[in-house]
């Protein structure tokens, strides 16, 4: 009886005592948070920060206001003097045309010769476009230009030649001076004549203005980073026992340091959008008078306002400032942090 009960006692108690598949689990269980549930926690910090930084900025309406319109003057010097020095290179009209090499023709050269001449030299590399000023057309311009138009009726027969305008596709001086040279061996052509003195000169005027505006924005962006920084370092010993508090309980330096930058970020953002409409009122304002001059002498010239690119430029490179003076303003406050 005994042997026939034992298999199935043994039955009974095996399946009890087998499987230790449910501690494993538990095991399992206690890896840590994923990946998401970081994530989450990331994004939701950053977003009370940034909500932080909006409120005790709006507590501070008038402070806050001035301190972006400090910035946002301080930005708009440079990039209206950028923009009005591209304005002054458009007024200048275009390098090729300016750059023009005049080819005069020999006296007994006719207008069909000179109309062969241009279609010649049209397709010589170089040459972007070419122009036939006959005799009787540069006698009637000249005539008009210089005064003299019944002196030159007493002349027994026209003493103009004709002339071909020759305009390049580049400028660049020894090349233009190959060109030229080129040019005046061509048939029918007495001089060839290129002047590029005035052309010079305005080069050189618009490449002193660059350095001048490169050399203002290094000391305007400095001073930028020490409004920033003076700032954010009012707004960190305001704050000093807060943050105390916040290390003292364990928080990181980064946890510390978010809402300053985001603080100096919407600074920087907030000085952007009034630098740009700064300079969209200025240039405006500043047009009128420059289309008034411009109509004196029979020109429609009118000042270009802010190109979307350039004012999205100007934005981010605010939104960066702001950015890096709150950075440094941070790490050099961030020692003297600890608690005490």
């Amino acid at each position: 009886m005994s042997a026939t009960r034992s298999p199935k006692v043994s039955e009974r108690v095996a399946p009890k005592a087998a499987d230790p598949q449910p501690q494993k689990k538990k095991h399992d269980d206690d890896d840590g948070p994923d990946f998401a549930t970081l994530l989450r926690a990331w994004i939701e910090s950053h977003r009370a920060s940034l909500l932080d930084s909006l409120r005790r900025l709006g507590k501070q309406p008038i402070g806050s206001f001035f301190t972006c319109m400090v910035m946002a003057v301080a930005l708009s010097l440079p990039m209206g003097l950028s923009l009005l020095l591209s304005n002054v290179e458009r007024l200048g009209g275009s390098w090729q045309r300016a750059a023009q090499i005049s080819l005069y023709l020999q006296l007994e050269a006719s207008a069909t010769d000179g109309e062969a001449l241009r279609e010649q030299i049209k397709g010589i590399p170089g040459v972007a476009d070419a122009e036939y000023v006959g005799r009787d057309q540069a006698l009637e311009e000249f005539q008009q230009q210089s005064g003299l138009g019944e002196a030159l009726k007493e002349l027994p027969e026209n003493p103009l030649p004709g002339v071909v305008l020759v305009t390049p596709t580049e400028v660049d001086k020894p090349a233009l001076e190959a060109l030229r040279q080129k040019l005046s061996e061509l048939p029918k052509v007495q001089q060839a004549q290129l002047d590029l003195v005035w052309v010079e000169r305005l080069a050189a005027i618009l490449k002193l203005g660059d350095r001048f505006v490169f050399g203002l924005t290094v000391l305007l962006v400095s001073a930028l980073l020490l409004v920033i920084g003076n700032t954010i370092r009012l707004h960190i010993e305001n704050r000093r026992t807060e943050i105390e508090v916040i290390k003292l309980v364990g928080g990181t330096d980064s946890y510390v340091r978010r809402p300053f930058l985001y603080m100096g970020a919407l600074y920087g953002f907030g000085a952007g959008i009034l630098s740009w409409g700064v300079l969209a009122f200025g240039l405006n304002w500043l047009n009128d008078a420059v289309v008034g001059l411009a109509g004196l002498y029979g020109s429609d010239f009118a000042l270009a306002g802010v190109p979307v690119a350039d004012g999205l430029s100007l934005l981010l490179g605010a939104v960066l400032l702001g950015y890096i003076g709150a950075w440094i303003a941070v790490a050099r406050h961030l020692r003297e942090l600890a608690p005490k």
